[in-house]
């Protein structure tokens, strides 16, 4: 498989502090990556400067055999960005019809419509769009070019679960037809379930790179989840051995573990006021976690 995305010590650096710290990069052609991290860490700015929005303070960046700023490479590649621009006084028809014309070869408008579920909403004013379906609409301006490469950044935020379903349908269908996709989400789930291939960044550097698997054997952690009586309080867990992290929402506490034995023998020899009890393989969100964490 040939590279269409390639990022060499690639640095952005605002106000002296680094944003992006020498991330090197090669994605392959057909590619589906979650790019993953905190809020803060370097996702949207390495997602920006692989655009050609932002230019690194230094390293390099090829996208498609060229630079992200050239034409040829700009008419074979669509972005759903976080912030969709609506153009004041357009239809959603106008509107996608005007970011067809920018490319050379673009998907028909019956059909950019359809994948974005805008059929019903085509003759509205854009800028009367509900947040959910703005969010659709740049869906629909990010497919017009039929691009080789899609960047999806947060694209799901504001969906409704009916919306969310049909854009991952059609995610999964670009994707089987040999498209290269680049997300970032923190819908954890939608990335488990779609990327071939997870990528992690926290604090501007690359910190995990693999499959969804590899990413959750690496870390070796399992969760215990239970009900805490109303005697069991925070202090009571503290010294309990092979405890990497404790959760609690409400009466309910979650335990991240890389030996859930263990701490099960420890919390029952306690006699700790607990019932409930659950015990889970870890999955993608508690590598994530224990991965930013460390």
């Amino acid at each position: 498989m040939k590279p269409i995305i390639e990022l060499v010590e690639v640095s952005k650096v605002f106000k002296g502090k680094p944003a992006v710290d020498n991330v090197s990069l090669t994605i392959e052609e057909g590619s589906v990556v979650a790019l993953l991290g905190p809020n803060g860490a370097g996702k949207t700015t390495t997602v920006s400067m692989t655009l050609g929005l932002l230019q690194p303070t230094k390293g390099d960046i090829r996208l498609l055999g060229g630079k992200p700023q050239d034409r040829a490479v700009r008419d074979r590649m669509g972005a759903m960005l976080q912030d969709v621009n609506i153009i004041d006084g357009l239809t959603v028809v106008e509107t996608i019809n005007l970011f067809r014309h920018y490319y050379s070869n673009p998907l028909p408008l019956q059909k950019l419509l359809h994948v974005s579920g805008l059929e019903a909403e085509k003759n509205k004013r854009a800028s009367a769009l509900s947040g959910g379906q703005k969010r659709r609409l740049g869906f629909a301006l990010a497919l017009a070019g039929d691009p080789s490469l899609l960047f999806l950044d947060e694209p799901t935020v504001g969906m409704d679960i009916t919306s969310r379903q049909q854009f991952w349908d059609t995610v999964r269908d670009m994707a089987a037809h040999g498209r290269t996709i680049i997300l970032t989400t923190h819908y954890l789930e939608e990335a488990d379930s779609i990327a071939d291939r997870i990528v992690v960044i926290n604090k501007g550097k690359l910190i995990a790179d693999g499959t969804s698997a590899e990413i959750k054997a690496s870390t070796n952690q399992k969760t215990i989840m239970f009900t805490a009586g109303v005697q069991l309080t925070a202090d009571m867990l503290a010294d309990i051995p092979m405890i990497a992290n404790v959760t609690w929402s409400g009466r309910r506490v979650k335990i991240t573990s890389p030996d859930t034995d263990q701490v099960i023998m420890a919390l029952i020899q306690k006699g700790l006021d607990i019932k409930d009890i659950e015990i889970h393989t870890g999955g993608l969100e508690d590598a994530f976690q224990f991965l930013v964490q460390q």
